[in-house]
Order: C-alpha cells, then structure tokens, then sequence
C-alpha cells in the first residue's frame, strides 16, 4: 500500500515503536505522556494506512504481526537518527550517570575491564558498568533486541557475514572494531605426562580435553581445524569459562586451550605449562560489536573510545582500532 507522506502523521511512528518495545498498551501509553485510548486510536490510524492489523491482544499485552516485526528495526533506526541529528545533546563523562551494558567472556573481561574501570573512576565517577556472561558466538540478537549496548569478543563467523554483505551491496545494520590480536596454546598442569616433551598432533589427539563453550556444544574452532586436518580429538568436560578452565587443568591430566595472554592473570599459571598447539590456528583477533543505531549517541562514542584506550593500555604491542571492513 503506498503511503502519502504529505499527510502521513509522523507522530504515529513514535507510538508504534513505543508500542513494539513494550508489547503493552498501557506502559507505552505511560512512557508517550498520553492515554491508553490515545495510543489504541494511533494504532488504528495506522492500520489504515498500513492496510496491516500490526498487533493482536496476547494475555496483558500485545504480539506483533511478521509485518510489524519487520518495519520496526527500520522505524526504530530512523526515529534514533532523527532523535541525535535534531537534538544531539552533550555527553559530560564527568557528570553523566549513564549505565553500560557490556557482554563478553572472562578472559575478556579479565584484560579489559581493569583498565575500563581506571578510566571510568578517573573521568566519569558516576557511570556504572555492568558485565553480562557472554553465551554466544553471534551476539548480534542481543544488540538487536538491546540487551547489551556492545559486545566484545572472537566472532570471526560474524565479522566474515558482515565483511560480505557490506561488499556485496547490502544493508550492515552492525559495526565493529578491532581492539587486540591474540593466540590460543594449549595449557596443561605442570607434571602433566605431556609435558616435558614437544606436543604432536597424535598426543594432543589421544589425550583428554576440556572445551570452554559459551553454548554448551562439546565442539568448537580448535575441532574445526581439527576436521579438516581429518583429525579428532576427545572432550570429556565443557565448561563456560576460561578461569574455570584453568583451574581444572590445574589438578588434573586435561588440556584445555587457553587464550595465552589470560594465563599469565589467572593468578595459578606457575602451576600451568603451555605448549604450542601441534597445527596451524590463525591469530584470534577479538573485536567490539554494536548495533548502528547505537553509533550516533555521544555517550556510546564515549564507551567505544575508551575500551579501546583500556585495550591500547593491555596490549600496547597488539594492532589496535582497525576498522573491520562491511
């Protein structure tokens, strides 16, 4: 159905994204400053120019048409850019008390957040972080659906979709920036059987493993390489942490693999022997992931400058700030 634009009530839009984020009738009505009846008659007016029913009742709230579901990330990203380019505001680090939600694993979390809160204590007293687990390795549903406002961790799936879309022509609704390169080893206990002697391929195989996995999956990049060397190795515990992993290995005749830069924090790696692993593996290059929409604000300009600067400070030697190419 086209849309005249000439008459069409742009104010309608604001309701309809209101709406979308609460699922409710009644809190989108009290987050607008208007009735509840007045949010009803912006949605009928709506249909009728959309020619679609938008929502449905559902319990106490409302459920999106697939319609709906689609306009709305649109919507949304243009009532944001509207929003920062009429009136962009000022962000003041040292007043502000803005909250950050941040997702990445421990490891990660282990080099950067020191160096984050230095910064946050020093120049912006009043802004809180909060540290979510990181489960994935696509965070891009999180920062669709703001969970978090930005992700940090390996996602080189992520990053390869991104980079192809973006030369293909189509739309990249996600940016990233690479904050430091690092290298998995493999990890194992001191008086481990394995290690007084160079690791092969067929000891590392016959041996038994321990896997981090953010999903739970006994399978990760390490059995890729692995599959296509034609190899396998045996995975007797996943675990959802680096520091957990560390400490297991510790007191008992697993290996694990362990990003080498975490090891030397762990606070146990005099108890830990590392080893190269017996194959190729690319560098790991870990990058922070935000949704677009977020891009424009000045307090998330703030947040991205200064994890990158927390990064610069861990990794003085690594290659900081690129931007991914998409």
């Amino acid at each position: 159905m086209d849309v005249n634009f000439r008459t069409f009530d742009l104010n309608l839009l604001r309701v309809f994204d209101e709406v979308m984020a609460e699922r409710n009738l009644t809190r989108a009505a009290r987050n607008l400053s208007i009735t509840q009846p007045a949010v009803s008659n912006a949605l009928r007016r709506l249909r009728e120019v959309l020619g679609d029913e938008l929502v449905s009742r559902a319990g106490a709230g409302v459920e999106p048409t697939p319609r709906a579901l689609a306009l709305w990330p649109t919507v949304r990203d243009a009532l944001r850019q509207l929003q920062h380019t009429l009136a962009p505001g000022e962000f003041d680090a040292s007043t502000a008390d803005t909250t950050f939600l941040l997702a990445m694993a421990d490891a990660t979390a282990a080099e950067l957040i020191p160096g984050l809160v230095q910064i946050v204590e020093k120049e912006a007293p009043a802004v809180s972080l909060r540290v979510l687990p990181l489960t994935t390795r696509d965070p891009r549903r999180m920062l669709e659906q703001e969970e978090v406002d930005m992700a940090v961790g390996y996602f080189p799936a992520v990053i390869a979709s991104l980079a192809a879309r973006g030369q293909s022509g189509a739309g990249v609704a996600f940016e990233t920036q690479r904050l430091y390169l690092g290298q998995y080893v493999c990890v194992m206990r001191r008086g481990h059987p394995l290690a007084n002697a160079p690791l092969t391929l067929d000891d590392y195989c016959a041996a038994r493993h321990l896997l981090v996995s953010f999903s739970g999956r006994p399978y990760g990049f390490i059995d890729q390489t692995l599959g296509a060397l034609g190899r396998e190795r045996r995975i007797v515990v996943t675990v959802n942490q680096f520091f957990t992993a560390g400490r297991v290995v510790a007191n008992s005749d697993l290996l694990t693999v362990l990003p080498r830069h975490f090891v030397t924090v762990t606070g146990i790696d005099e108890q830990l022997v590392l080893r190269d692993l017996p194959f190729d593996q690319p560098m790991v290059h870990v990058d922070a992931i935000w949704h677009r929409r977020a891009q424009h604000g000045h307090a998330h300009e703030w947040l991205r400058t200064a994890l990158l600067r927390s990064a610069a400070a861990a990794f003085a030697d690594s290659v900081l700030g690129q931007k991914v190419p998409g």
